[in-house]
């Protein structure tokens, strides 16, 4: 069988069916035999006999058959046999053309870029926004800790530089947001002049659905808590990720900040406190492998949870009885608002009013 069989039949179908009469065969591709046509009727005499003539030779069609030149106009017989002829050659389907032995060119697609999915910080961000919305002009305000705060001390920064808001009083929480807040032109001031703090807003690590919190992986538990609790009202910004059914289970660490005095006398009796809920304690480091030390020049020993803590109440209670240990990270009944940010938009819930949408 021909190679070309399959596209000749396709070919044969989309082209005007040659006439019986004319022996054409498209699946031979021949013109009718020489031996049963007269001299005159002959393509191969015709051409032998323009040959003879100042006519140019003959062109093979692209088939490679022979196509005679046409006669001279004096000659009309041989004018008549030759255009029969041409229209026979002419009526033969389009060449087929060998395909090459490479590979098939990539089909060419229109791509459409689908929107970006939101990052983490790009929710933060978000979050911030909307806690923001809650600040008034002549406010004392408790500046939190944290990647999330950071976005929320650059939004009043924002503002205040932008005269939409005026006499705030800034109270920061750690060395880190003292600086930021400096750089951005807030008023600064520390609870020793200013014990009354209408509004505190920060992050948190963790959140469980009753809005009790873990707090502290930056290193700043215990300024934020003290500056929390003197709050009239604690606002606090996350992402959908911290969001937890019960506090510490997000397996990341639960700080503990400790005296650097016989810390790790404190650390076994931390381990041995939480040693059914498979608690493992680990002094943590800094960037280069040393003690992390915090604001107030004491050590962290974080706590890592298998499973959630079952009495955070309780296990907050044990922990701080401990001889050496200054706070920890388990902030219960503080917050009165959080603020979530996820894919599906803002939300907040408060304690008093479930969910409202943003």
């Amino acid at each position: 069988m021909s190679k070309f069989s399959s596209s000749q039949h396709i070919i044969s179908n989309g082209q005007p069916q040659v006439p019986k009469s004319t022996a054409y065969s498209h699946t031979h591709r021949s013109i009718p035999s020489p031996s049963h046509l007269s001299p005159t009727q002959n393509p191969f005499f015709l051409l032998l006999s323009s040959r003879s003539t100042s006519s140019p030779p003959p062109n093979p069609n692209l088939h490679g058959h022979l196509i005679p030149p046409p006669p001279p106009p004096s000659s009309s017989s041989s004018y008549s046999t030759s255009t029969s002829l041409r229209r026979l050659a002419f009526s033969l389907p389009p060449p087929l053309r060998p395909r090459r032995a490479c590979a098939a060119a990539a089909p060419r697609i229109l791509a459409q870029s689908a929107p970006s999915a939101l990052t983490q910080d790009d929710l933060k961000k978000l979050a911030a926004e909307k806690a923001v919305e809650y600040v008034s002009s002549g406010m004392i305000l408790g500046l939190g800790t944290g990647s999330t705060a950071a976005f929320v001390v650059a939004e009043i920064g924002a503002l205040l530089a932008s005269g939409k808001l005026s006499d705030i009083v800034g109270v920061p929480t750690s060395k880190r947001t003292f600086e930021q807040a400096q750089s951005l032109g807030i008023p600064l001031s520390t609870l020793d002049d200013h014990p009354h703090i209408n509004l505190a807003i920060d992050g948190a690590d963790e959140v469980d659905p009753d809005i009790n919190l873990v707090k502290g992986r930056g290193g700043a538990l215990l300024r934020e808590k003290m500056v929390e609790a003197a709050s009239d009202k604690f606002i606090v910004v996350v992402d959908e990720t911290k969001l937890v059914t019960g506090l510490g289970g997000s397996g990341l660490a639960m700080p503990v900040e400790v005296v650097q005095f016989c810390w790790k006398y404190n650390l076994r009796r931390l381990q041995e406190l939480f040693k059914e809920e498979g608690c493992e304690a680990k002094l943590r480091l800094d960037g280069d492998g040393k003690p992390y030390i915090t604001d107030n020049s004491n050590y962290i020993v974080d706590l890592y949870f298998k499973t959630p803590i079952k009495d955070a109440l309780g296990a907050g209670k044990e922990i701080l009885a401990f001889e050496g240990v200054v706070e920890h990270g388990l902030f219960l009944d503080m917050a009165s608002t959080v603020i979530i940010a996820g894919k599906d938009g803002v939300s907040v819930k408060s304690r008093l009013i479930s969910v409202e949408a943003a």
